[in-house]
């Protein structure tokens, strides 16, 4: 059948019409209508674990089209109605699975996006509305298709297991957390600390520390929540660093999980800062979820994972970090304080969220750049939640089983010394060397030192 423009109109003709649009637009690959012009602002890239993420910075919300081509593999995301800003740049590194980013104005009026990739994905996609400091986004998850499935994790037998830590470093991807002095992120500073923190708890026969992200990537509370159950983890630490609205507050401070509020007004305002993470970063509920987004029963139904048990832990461990920082670090607040923070009640297990200074004072700010002071602040950590485990041992673990039998062991790292590892166990440096038949002060990166048991417990 063939119409011309200047046909009358008719009934059947009409209906005809209608189906052969619907067909048109099923047809389109993922097509989404929203707002008919937009300008794109900018393009990301960040590499997570299981995927590549890809975010489109836009000034409103937009119709777009996503599909795949093969030979050579390739996805297309076509941006109806935008128009790139004169100053937008690609990513200067694309990521492991995007060979190159390339990009043209359509005749149709869209902006073409071709991503030229590694490996087969399965993209999901979704948009983000506006949430300070960012607007309006599309976010393009590329999961590849065949990659290698995860290590399954190893259980250890009853009483052998080590002590297991999920080691939080806050933020990340697009979610940069708080911005201080000289425009230091504090996803930066979590990431940095968290490393070292892993290393030194890894160090330490019986624990075995577990990043909950290793990259500039965000992953979502339920994704930290599952991390906890996965691993059949101990302990949830959680590190970040804080801002405030005066130059001069400064030091560390610790917040544990409080389900009735906050300490005060101003731990209130950073838990909402803290709790809107997920809508930062970009959950979207793809490969995570929105706690804000969720009706209520359900969001608390989703967090409220033995919400007893880590509260009842965490008060402890939280002074007994304390205690062990406040030699090296100067302290905000010397006692723990209470908050409801999301990613605590996520984790299940004695938890604690670490705000390790302030990157609005430049004193603190400098500081927590330096690696030599992120060295001193992981150790005092680690050596904290040492001392909370010698005095709280989980009963199925090898730190229970060593402390009854006769102490435990450490491995030597760079930067070690005798009297601070005697101080870290509480031991006298000649019960240490007596127990090890060391003369002097000399050790060697690698050495693995006995800890006396008479001091390991105390």
């Amino acid at each position: 059948m063939k119409w011309s423009i200047t046909d009358p109109p008719d009934r059947s003709r009409g209906v005809v019409l209608r189906g052969l649009l619907a067909l048109a637009l099923a047809a389109a690959p993922f097509a989404f209508t929203g707002a008919n012009a937009a300008d794109l602002k900018g393009i990301r890239t960040h590499d997570a674990p299981d995927h590549t993420r890809v975010v489109f910075d836009t000034s409103a919300k937009i119709s777009y089209k996503i599909f795949s081509l093969e030979n050579p593999l390739r996805v297309v995301i076509d941006l109806q109605g935008t128009r790139p800003q004169t100053a937008l740049k690609l990513p200067k590194k694309e990521s492991d699975l995007i060979l190159r980013i390339r990009r043209a104005a359509r005749p149709d009026g869209a902006y073409r996006i071709v991503l030229d990739i590694a490996e087969q994905v399965d993209p999901k996609h979704f948009q983000l509305d506006p949430i300070d400091p960012y607007g309006y986004r599309l976010v393009v998850d590329l999961h590849a298709t065949q990659r290698k499935r995860p290590v399954p994790v190893i259980r250890m037998p009853e009483g052998e297991r080590d002590v297991v830590v999920i080691v939080d470093a806050g933020h990340g991807g697009d979610d940069d957390g708080a911005t201080g002095v000289g425009g230091v992120k504090e996803k930066d500073i979590a990431l940095a600390i968290a490393r070292v923190l892993a290393r030194d708890l890894n160090a330490t026969e019986g624990y075995h520390a577990v990043m909950a992200r290793e990259g500039d990537y965000y992953i979502g509370l339920r994704q930290r929540a599952e991390l906890v159950q996965k691993h059949s983890a101990h302990l949830f630490i959680s590190i970040h660093a804080d801002a405030f609205r005066m130059a001069s507050v400064r030091g560390a401070h610790i917040f544990a999980l409080s389900e009735r509020g906050s300490s005060s007004e101003a731990a209130r305002i950073l838990a909402e800062r803290e709790n809107s993470s997920d809508l930062i970063g970009g959950v979207g509920g793809v490969g995570g979820i929105s706690l804000n987004r969720q009706p209520p029963h359900v969001a608390e139904t989703l967090v409220d994972l033995s919400l007893g048990f880590s509260q009842s832990g965490g008060i402890e461990i939280g002074d007994t970090i304390l205690r062990s920082m406040a030699p090296t670090s100067r302290l905000h607040k010397r006692t723990t304080r209470l908050q409801n923070f999301a990613v605590l009640r996520a984790a299940g297990v004695p938890a604690v969220l670490i705000e390790t200074g302030f990157l609005t004072n430049p004193e603190d700010a400098r500081l927590l750049k330096t690696p030599a002071y992120q060295r001193r602040l992981a150790r005092a950590i680690g050596d904290g939640i040492r001392a909370y485990v010698a005095q709280n041992p989980p009963p199925d673990t090898l730190i229970a089983a060593r402390i009854a039998a006769g102490g435990t062991r450490y491995i030597i790292q760079r930067g070690d010394t005798l009297s601070e590892i005697a101080l870290r166990y509480r031991v006298s440096m000649r019960a240490l060397r007596a127990a090890n038949g060391i003369k002097g002060d000399r050790i060697r990166v690698g050495q693995v030192l006995h800890i006396p048991a008479a001091t390991a417990g105390s």
